[in-house]
This record gives structure tokens, C-alpha cells and sequence, in this order.
């Protein structure tokens, strides 16, 4: 399989040929699921990504798909950081960050070398293993320290530049540490973004990150952030239980969607 350029407008342009064009409908397509991800993921602290990388690997291809969806969950972690701004636990913040940080570079290093064929695999397979494993989290009744959550900072940040979202495992870590509800969203939404910013970053150094899809990714966002706040209201309300199982649902029918992905004759 011949290697895909990291920066695929600039290696067009090299070459004398127009970079690809997106038709309005795909960014209308990408705005409606980004809205109800947003809402759900501002609910339940979790599965934005989830939902939207099999979308956005649709229509943009998996390459691109990572760092948009890098840029996306910058900005929607921001917005949950504001919703929340007065319930986040900065010191929960500071110890999962402080190694989660460059663990995440080094995993974005590592995506970037990997063929588009194993980035769907990767992420695919991951999401479905993801299921029975939040699952035997939940049944350890366990509390943990800030030392834990550095641990866990480093090995989810490594993960979290590989695989797009990891999520399903950071969120019982920050039960696990005791927070809930608005403080558990905000905590974990100021903690993840430090993670984002540098796989963004690093993205961006390693030239698969140009202005269009910098504004793929903003435009995104957009739909990410009006749905965290429209979910505010409703936090304190839904059943978390029942949130939970559709959770489990996104992620095998994103996962198997991956899966599929990977498996078609067209990569």
C-alpha cells in the first residue's frame, strides 16, 4: 500500500494538483453529529470521539481524521472546562497532566508512522476491547491517590496520541479518585485538554497538521462546544446507569464501523 503524505494539501500543491474539495453536505453531516456527540459527551464526560472519528474517517479518511479530531476535542475540552469551571479539582488536573502531557506527544510521534490501514485497526479494536474492560473497572470498588492518577496519566496520555480517544478508561480513574458529576466533567475535561494541546502540537510539528484541517477541526469543535453547554442542564438529571449502556453501544458500532474500515479493498 502506498504511503499516505501526512500533509496532503501541501503534497498536492507540490505537485501542481488542487487539494481535495469537501462538499458542503459532508460538513453538514460532520455539524450534526458533533452536536449530539457534544451533548452526550457533556452528560456522561466521555464519547465524543467515539462518535465521531468513524464520521470524520468517512469523509476525510483516516489521516485526517486523527488530527481533526485533535483540534475538535481541544476545543470541546475547553468548553466543558468553562461549564465547569468552578467545580474542577486542580490538583487532580496537575498530577494527571504532569506526565500524561509528553506521554501523548510521544503517542502522536508514534501514530504518524503507522499506515492508515493499522490507524483503523488500531482504533477499532481498541474501542470494542474497551467494552468488557470499563466493565471489570467498575466491579474494582477501589479509591486512589494522586500518585495513581500520574501512573495513569502516563500510560492513557500515551494511548490517548495513538488512538484518538481514551476516554472509557480515564473516566473510571477520576471516579476511582472520588469526583462526580460537575466536578468529575470539569476535572476531567481540564485534564484531557493539556493532553489534546500536545498531540495538536506535535501534530503540527510533524507537518500533519495544515490550515485546512486546523479548520476542519475548528468548525468541529464548534458543534462539540454548543453541545457541552446545551448538556449542562441535564447533567444532574439522567440516569447514569442508562448512560453507561449507550455508551457500550457507541462504542461497538464505532468500533466495528473501524473494523469495516480497515477491512475495505479501497485503503
Amino acid at each position: 500500500m502506498p504511503a499516505i503524505p501526512l500533509n496532503l494539501s501541501a503534497s498536492l500543491a507540490r505537485r501542481g494538483r488542487p487539494a481535495p474539495w469537501y462538499p458542503p453536505l459532508a460538513y453538514i453531516f460532520v455539524l450534526a453529529v458533533g452536536l449530539l456527540a457534544g451533548t452526550i459527551s457533556g452528560i456522561i464526560g466521555t464519547g465524543s470521539s467515539i462518535m465521531l472519528v468513524p464520521v470524520l474517517v468517512y469523509e476525510f479518511g483516516p489521516k485526517q481524521a486523527v488530527p481533526i479530531m485533535a483540534v475538535a476535542a481541544v476545543i470541546a475540552n475547553a468548553s466543558r472546562i468553562m461549564a465547569w469551571i468552578r467545580n474542577v479539582d486542580w490538583r487532580a488536573c496537575a498530577a494527571y497532566s504532569i506526565t500524561g502531557i509528553p506521554a501523548a506527544a510521544l503517542g502522536a510521534r508514534t501514530l504518524l508512522v503507522l499506515p492508515s490501514r493499522a490507524v483503523d485497526l488500531a482504533i477499532g479494536a481498541f474501542l470494542i476491547a474497551m467494552v468488557p474492560v470499563r466493565h471489570w473497572l467498575a466491579r474494582k470498588s477501589f479509591t486512589i491517590s494522586l500518585w495513581h492518577l500520574a501512573l495513569g496519566g502516563a500510560l492513557i496520555g500515551y494511548l490517548t496520541g495513538i488512538v484518538v480517544s481514551t476516554g472509557p478508561i480515564s473516566v473510571p480513574l477520576f471516579l476511582f479518585y472520588g469526583l462526580s458529576r460537575g466536578a468529575f466533567i470539569g476535572t476531567e475535561a481540564a485534564s484531557s485538554l493539556g493532553l489534546y494541546l500536545s498531540k495538536a502540537v506535535t501534530f503540527r510539528q510533524f507537518g500533519a497538521l495544515d490550515w485546512s484541517i486546523l479548520l476542519k477541526g475548528a468548525i468541529t469543535g464548534s458543534s462539540l462546544m454548543a453541545g457541552a453547554f446545551l448538556a449542562k442542564r441535564y447533567v444532574l438529571k439522567m440516569d447514569p446507569n442508562r448512560f453507561r449502556l449507550v455508551m457500550d453501544g457507541i462504542m461497538l458500532i464505532a468500533g466495528a464501523s473501524m473494523l469495516w474500515n480497515a477491512a475495505s479493498p479501497s485503503q
